[in-house]
């Protein structure tokens, strides 16, 4: 199952979200610690560098090579500072029948799209959802799905039921769009008699909105299967504040929520000390404004 990361605010160095941190993204590859299962699938990420030439559009970067032996990454790492970024590291079941790809690497993002999406979790039984789902997608937007993953067509899915999908879309547009598009995968569930538990952690960014979701089908309920992914639930945590950086040797957010201009939302903590870190409720969707300059989050509970 994967990890993601994701962080909105004051410019930061990349190399500080990917790399240097003691329980970094990179490392989460290998050794997650709130993980049962490894990320060796690939890596993929979306930065926004408002230093950068059109700074609306992001720096995509994709792979199938494991990021602690990718060299180029290490380097563009050690140069961009981004304002935004969202980040993912692929963990796939360990069969033959896995499809590692470019196509299957997240986040994803349609031309002409500002909205990106990572997703952590898995449907259970997804290549008998598909067929059902094409239904909810609008044609042009399914005409663009590339590669074999669920994600993708959640990320489809959840763009069909945008007015605009290529607008700047706002929180009012947002959040009931994931609502639908949770309610659909819960329909389709139901009508093929699906019953085995599925996470879907769905980690949002277009550059000036985050929105992450911390949410299971049927997890714990009677009947169900559960997957063994979803032995424990799917974590999501967030840190905000004002400075994010090393401080007497720990990697750590400083600052109080009121004022803060940074936000961290990650499957897992990227620091051993988490004390500066909130988990994120189960079923439940968090969502990060900005108010004159300064980031808030608020949490939501999921109608679903």
């Amino acid at each position: 199952m994967c990890r993601v990361m994701a962080y909105l605010g004051t410019p930061v160095l990349l190399d500080d979200l990917l790399y240097k941190p003691d329980n970094s993204l990179v490392r989460q590859t290998y050794a997650p610690q709130m993980l049962h299962m490894l990320n060796l699938a690939g890596f993929g990420m979306a930065a926004w560098d408002p230093a950068s030439h059109r700074p609306g559009e992001p720096f995509v970067y994709k792979v199938t090579d494991l990021p602690i032996f990718d060299g180029n990454l290490k380097s563009l790492s050690e140069k961009l500072r981004a304002s935004c970024v969202l980040a993912h590291v692929r963990g796939v079941p360990y069969t033959d029948r896995a499809h590692v790809e470019r196509a299957n690497i997240h986040p994803f993002r349609f031309p002409g799209f500002r909205m990106c999406l990572a997703h952590n979790g898995d449907l259970a039984e997804f290549g008998r959802m598909k067929f059902e789902l094409l239904r909810y997608l609008a044609p042009e937007i399914a005409r663009q799905i590339a590669g074999t993953t669920d994600s993708e067509w959640i990320y489809a899915l959840l763009m069909s039921q945008m007015d605009d999908p290529t607008a700047d879309l706002d929180l009012k547009e947002i959040l009931p769009a994931v609502e639908r598009t949770l309610d659909i995968l819960r329909g389709v569930r139901r009508k093929l008699g699906i019953a085995t538990s599925s996470s879907v952690n769905l980690f949002l960014c277009d550059g000036n909105d985050l929105v992450a979701t911390r949410f299971t089908f049927d997890f714990g309920c009677y009947g169900e299967k559960v997957h063994e992914a979803n032995l424990n639930y799917l974590s999501l945590w967030f840190t905000i504040g004002r400075h994010y950086g090393l401080r007497d040797g720990e990697w750590k957010m400083e600052g109080r929520h009121a004022g803060a201009d940074s936000v961290i939302v990650a499957s897992e903590p990227l620091t051993q000390d988490t004390s500066t870190w909130i988990e994120v409720p189960e079923y439940s969707l968090l969502y990060v404004t900005t108010e004159r300059g300064r980031r808030r989050v608020e949490t939501l509970p999921l109608n679903v």
